[in-house]
């Protein structure tokens, strides 16, 4: 793996611009660019080694847009990525602007309408979302200025280590999950009891169908479950996607839970199929073990899935910044729940 070393990356200021999709020619400029604004420490190694970020272009699990100068300098760089389980849909991120082109150029902004308006539809993506993260406004305003719509909240989903060249956080942030359907694909999906009146709520947002139905149902016999983790060292998260959950998910998911713990996770996600008329049996086995609600996940594994999740710690609710009254009102049903669960809300 080639790696670039830090650098001021200097750029004329006040050249034109234009937003267009990634060319071959274009990845030194951006990984100078992404080393420029977050250093050698930046935990995502394709954005700051040019020829992975080539292959995974040239690939489609990265698709990059990029605001150009005629001089072919790199003044701003968002991408769609492969992140969710189901490889149809790309979460919309890795986006930055260089110092000098910043401050009302709405770079940022066009990158992430090209990214919806031109890249998605190019390379047939069926939905994109995106992260916003709680310690500012801005790409709030940003994801739903393009049309995106909150689902879930990632509680304490980043550390406060991620922003201290910017000085923007004093404690672990949030994010939302902020969707937008390109390709509908109507479904059915079943409601966990505890949680239908919640998800019902969630749901009136979406933007496609859904046949919405009450999970009575118990494990099939002789079901198996299929998990598959993913834990990010940097930030001390664990993402847990259960592909099939069985007659097994007790034992199956408590290793893996243990085994997550003992890496260091500080917050655990685990992502429950709606497809399956007994999810809300895993749901209640995983609100024993400390998990609340975190919102709907649209498409997830192609059909929706369901957030939940475990924090270590009491959450930052507090120094969470919040755009929409949609948005606060999915913290609250966290929030509420989280209490009820961990009993912070009696006495």
């Amino acid at each position: 793996m080639i790696m670039m070393k830090q650098d001021g990356y200097e750029i004329e200021p006040g050249q034109d611009w234009e937003v267009d999709l990634f060319r071959p020619e274009d990845a030194e400029g951006v990984a100078r660019l992404f080393l420029s604004v977050y250093g050698e420490g930046y935990p995502i190694r394709t954005y700051v080694d040019p020829e992975l970020l080539k292959k995974e272009n040239k690939a489609g699990r990265t698709i990059s847009s990029v605001a150009r100068t005629p001089k072919g300098d790199i003044v701003g760089h968002n991408a769609l990525f492969h992140s969710a389980p189901y490889k149809g849909i790309y979460e919309s991120g890795a986006g930055l602007v260089h110092a000098d082109y910043r401050g009302g150029k709405g770079i940022f902004t066009k990158m992430g309408a090209h990214g919806i308006e031109v890249a998605a539809k190019t390379f047939g993506v069926e939905a994109v979302y995106g992260e916003p993260v709680c310690n500012h406004l801005f790409s709030q305003k940003m994801v739903h200025g393009l049309g995106c719509i909150t689902f879930a909240v990632e509680v304490d989903l980043m550390p406060a280590s991620a922003y201290s060249k910017e000085k923007s956080a004093a404690g672990r942030v949030s994010a939302f999950i902020d969707n937008k359907t390109i390709k509908t694909r109507p479904h059915r999906v079943y409601l966990p009891p505890v949680y239908e009146e919640s998800l019902r709520f969630i749901y009136e947002g979406l933007d496609d169908q859904r046949d919405l139905l009450r999970s009575e149902e118990s494990f099939p016999r002789g079901s198996q479950t299929d998990t598959n983790t993913r834990y990010f060292d940097f930030a001390q998260v664990a993402r847990i996607a259960v592909w099939n959950t069985g007659r097994d998910f007790p034992s199956v998911f408590g290793e893996e839970e243990s085994r997550v713990m003992g890496q260091g996770a500080r917050v655990i996600q685990v992502w429950l199929k709606l497809s399956e008329p007994w999810v809300g049996k895993a749901t209640e086995l995983l609100r024993d073990k400390g998990y609340f609600l975190g919102g709907v996940l649209p498409r997830w594994f192609d059909a929706d899935g369901m957030l939940m999740q475990k924090i270590i710690g009491k959450p930052h609710w507090e120094d969470m910044k919040i755009l929409t009254d949609r948005a606060r009102r999915i913290v609250t049903i966290a929030r509420e729940d989280w209490a009820e669960i961990t009993g912070e809300g009696q006495g």
